[in-house]
């Protein structure tokens, strides 16, 4: 499948008093890279479809990646006229890491987090870790109903020695562990990570820019162990897991996410 990763987005300053948008086209591994910039009087879908013909010619993608927001809904008409897929996602590595070089903002506006529906709450929850080396065996090929390991995320692929610990996050859900995980499947996650307040909770970043409560606590045992879970993460390059499971037997589970905290 041919992918390009895509970026929208106008500039924060004007330039000779008009407004531009300029636009960021690259694939994985950046062995393709294309640049394009407009007044924003042209900036339409329009205009992006004319630049997806002369990026790609007789070759176009048939997946672009969008992370910004802002810039989703004209990639989604472009697409639409050509018959591209736009697929929203915040794992544009290669796009964010060239802004990055060129000083753009990848800074996306967070939400504040709202909770988890009542209806999907687990039954109980506790932090875990696995060694890298055994993390892609221990999963890849049980039957477990939603599984997201993308091979990027992969502990080799991120050079991680065998014995650090990844650290993450088990939910036992009891009947409602396909609900949740299913829910969670729609909801795209990204990362789940502790943030300290008044309660103490877990927040995962899911979608684009959603944020969801997904457990509050008080207990300072607790807040100790999520402190450590951060502190891992830092160890692991951002990678830790989230598995759902409908009990403690270690038995059955109903769904596993590899996830990366972003920079």
């Amino acid at each position: 499948m041919r992918m390009w990763q895509a970026d929208f987005y106008r500039r924060p300053v004007q330039d000779a008093g008009q407004t531009w948008w300029d636009l960021l086209i690259c694939d994985a591994n950046r062995s393709f890279e294309y640049m394009a910039t407009c007044p924003q009087s042209e900036a339409n879908s329009h205009w992006l479809v004319q630049q997806f013909q002369l990026a790609g010619g007789e070759y176009l993608p048939d997946v672009i990646q969008v992370f910004r927001p802002q810039s989703l809904s004209l990639m989604e008409n472009a697409g639409r006229s050509l018959g591209i897929g736009i697929e929203a996602t915040r794992r544009t590595l290669a796009l964010k890491k060239w802004l990055q070089e060129k000083q753009y903002s990848i800074a996306v506006e967070q939400l504040p987090p709202v909770p988890l529906p009542e209806n999907l709450w687990g039954e109980e929850w506790r932090f875990a870790t696995l060694p890298a080396g055994d993390l892609v065996d221990e999963f890849q090929e049980r039957p477990i109903p939603v599984k997201q390991m993308p091979d990027f995320l992969h502990p080799l692929n991120l050079g991680l020695a065998s014995t650090v610990l990844v650290p993450g996050v088990v939910i036992y859900g009891g009947r409602q562990s396909m609900r949740l995980v299913r829910w969670l499947e729609d909801a795209n996650p990204v990362s789940l990570r502790y943030m300290a307040g008044a309660p103490d909770g877990l927040v995962l970043d899911a979608g684009l820019l959603d944020r969801w409560i997904i457990a509050t606590f008080e207990d300072e045992e607790v807040a100790t162990a999520a402190k450590l879970y951060e502190t891992r993460k830092q160890l692991s390059q951002g990678l830790h897991f989230l598995l759902i499971q409908p009990d403690d037997s270690g038995m059955t589970y109903s769904g596993f996410w590899l996830l990366q905290a972003e920079n």
